[in-house]
């Protein structure tokens, strides 16, 4: 009887997620969700930190983070189909802090209420047309761009994470000290995921962190926090978003800009890992998009109600898409671990962050590969693609690096004649970029 109904949910879990049109199996989902919550599960620990200096309760932003890094990533995989999971975002959670209430003088439960409207905001635009023909108006030579861009965004996330590169006040940025435990352990996980994989051997990503996950703690050079503990109480943080103050004319701008930032980081990290899994169909368009934005606007209004900051698409997914994940079976995976990590937070707190980065390392240099899909012999394509590849990073923004691929892309064809290959949408988007680099 047990074997029978495994079997019946293994062709109930085929089906519904296609995993055979898809040309994946149950089992390489489930390794594809458990690396993706491991090279994110960070955010449990980091989000907390930085919300916690609004005067919020550590605890109980800890319980909100699970929570919504689980329900977004639960929506997503079941509605959507995609690989992607959802958490709250590392750029919408500073500006939180250090924009809208260390910096604008905003209470946390203000800036909570802005984020909730600017999530019922997005809600409405995914249901129209609107947000899904702002994305398939990005040019295919961009988004190439894009892909190769996060690329690298996650390179140096993980360099600066492990500090192998550090901040220099003369050259901007410099060489780390690359005998420190961090970069150490980092370049030898690194090499040993890509040697891993060079060999052929499936699962090289999670066999990597778990390796190097089991030095730290052998060593003594990673604190073991434990197994399983209570979670702490969300109370007083829950349902406490100040919408009166949020209606405010002063937070119009405030609302503004979440929305720029969300739109944008969720089309670019949407299309990095579409054109990593080769989800974009002989158009260069994404399937389900509608669904998929409809999933990351109902994560960020979710989440505000929960007690946190917008919570977006991850670029961490890739390292799921990198191990094999190709549905959003993979997603739910992740999401389940999420609840669990409520009960085994000490457990997750205890993955050394030389583990994580080593992954992120790998998965960076491997999306670069995008570039090679670019028309090197027009100009006018691949130097918007290049500068939107380069600013990604060095901005570190999605979104901006985003915008200065519109704007140099449409100033470009504009410049050479051939104005008429860019769209009314195109031109609007540009201009959209043009007016936020000037007044937000």
């Amino acid at each position: 009887m047990r074997d029978q109904k495994h079997t019946k949910l293994q062709k109930y879990l085929t089906r519904y997620f296609s995993l055979k049109a898809n040309e994946t199996t149950i089992q390489r989902e489930v390794l594809a969700g458990l690396t993706t919550f491991l090279t994110m599960v960070y955010i449990t620990v980091v989000n907390p930190s930085i919300l916690s200096e609004t005067g919020m309760d550590f605890g109980a932003v800890f319980v909100a983070t699970c929570l919504a890094a689980a329900l977004g990533s639960l929506i997503m995989g079941v509605y959507a189909n995609y690989p992607v999971a959802l958490a709250p975002g590392m750029g919408q959670n500073t500006f939180f802090t250090y924009g809208i209430v260390l910096g604008m003088g905003h209470t946390w439960q203000s800036a909570l209420g802005a984020v909730f409207i600017s999530g019922i905001i997005f809600i409405i635009i995914s249901i129209f047309p609107l947000r899904e023909k702002i994305i398939n108006t990005i040019p295919k030579s961009l988004k190439s761009g894009i892909s190769a861009g996060i690329g690298f965004f996650i390179i140096l996330i993980a360099l600066k994470g492990s500090h192998i590169i550090v901040a220099q006040s003369s050259t901007l940025l410099a060489l780390g000290d690359l005998y420190s435990i961090p970069s150490l352990f980092t370049l030898l996980g690194f090499v040993l995921i890509v040697g891993l994989t060079a060999r052929g051997i499936k699962g090289a990503l999670i066999l990597g962190i778990i390796s190097l996950t089991l030095i730290g703690w052998i060593n003594d050079l990673v604190v073991f926090e434990g197994i399983i503990s209570l979670p702490p109480d969300i109370s007083p943080i829950l349902y406490k978003m100040n919408l009166s103050a949020a209606l405010n004319g002063s937070m119009i701008t405030i609302i503004c800009t979440l929305l720029l930032i969300d739109i944008f980081d969720t089309a670019g990290t949407l299309i990095g890992i579409g054109t990593q899994s080769n989800l974009l169909n002989s158009n260069g368009k994404l399937p389900r998009l509608k669904q998929a934005l409809l999933a990351d606007s109902t994560a960020t209004m979710a989440g505000a109600v929960l007690g946190t900051s917008s919570t977006t698409s991850f670029i961490e997914s890739t390292a799921g898409v990198e191990a094999g994940g190709r549905t959003g079976l993979t997603s739910v995976v992740t999401s389940g671990l999420f609840i669990l990590c409520l009960l085994f937070a000490p457990l997750a707190q205890s993955i050394p962050s030389f583990a994580t980065n080593a992954a992120l390392l790998f998965v960076g240099t491997t999306m670069i590969k995008s570039l090679t899909d670019l028309d090197w012999t027009d100009l006018t394509e691949y130097i918007p693609a290049i500068l939107t590849t380069i600013m990604i990073p060095l901005s570190f923004s999605i979104a901006d690096g985003l915008g200065i691929g519109f704007v140099s892309f449409t100033a470009i064809k504009i410049a050479s004649g051939r104005s008429g290959q860019c769209s009314l949408a195109l031109y609007l988007i540009a201009i959209l970029f043009i007016g936020k680099f000037i007044f937000l």
